[in-house]
């Protein structure tokens, strides 16, 4: 793997033996020393982020990951459950790696999972999911003089920040990557 792909956020590398995603990264250039890219890497068996300077020349191995399209179950104490469209087996994926991601997640959707040494470790979402709203607050007309947001309860559990002309019912659209609201899908 070539030292510039490390540029690139969602890009898998072993790392102390393990797949890391960059969910971040930074060229830095100092005088008269070697580039560094500063990276955020998640660790797809653990869940957990740590930072690391990779320095131009140093070896970097890419994973050896493989995808398969799955259909979300539901979520237990256990994890995120999934079953495997090829096999019909179920899959587990544990709290702590599917852990933000499981509001996301409606039943039966289409996602696809990634393995690595046959085991499932990460999911990957879809950039941007659609959302029924269970609960908002009321907005109050004038109450801000340029636009506001408030905190909406969807379908999933998820709580989003929306616009105030956002209604109980309404559908939106949701980026996976930030948690933000994009748009309204419907009325």
């Amino acid at each position: 793997m070539d030292f510039s792909d490390l540029k690139t956020p969602g890009v898998i590398v072993m790392y102390q033996g393990q797949p890391h995603e960059v969910v971040w990264s930074s060229f830095v250039r100092k005088q008269q020393r070697k580039p560094v890219i500063q990276t955020k890497m998640r660790n797809l068996m653990s869940g957990k982020i740590l930072e690391y300077s990779f320095k131009a020349g140093e070896s970097i191995e890419g994973a050896d990951i493989f995808k398969q399209k799955a259909q979300y179950l539901y979520t237990d104490e256990s994890g995120a459950n999934f079953m495997n469209n090829e096999t019909f087996e179920t899959l587990t994926l544990p709290k702590n790696v599917a852990g933000d991601k499981i509001g996301y997640l409606k039943e039966g959707q289409e996602v696809t999972l990634m393995y690595f040494e046959e085991n499932p470790i990460n999911v990957e979402l879809p950039a941007k999911v659609d959302l029924k709203v269970v609960d908002a607050p009321p907005g109050t007309k004038g109450n801000t003089s340029s636009g506001g947001n408030k905190p909406a309860t969807l379908e999933t559990g998820l709580v989003v920040q929306v616009p105030l002309f956002i209604n109980i019912g309404d559908v939106i659209r949701v980026n996976t990557q930030t948690g933000d609201y994009t748009e309204r899908v419907s009325k």
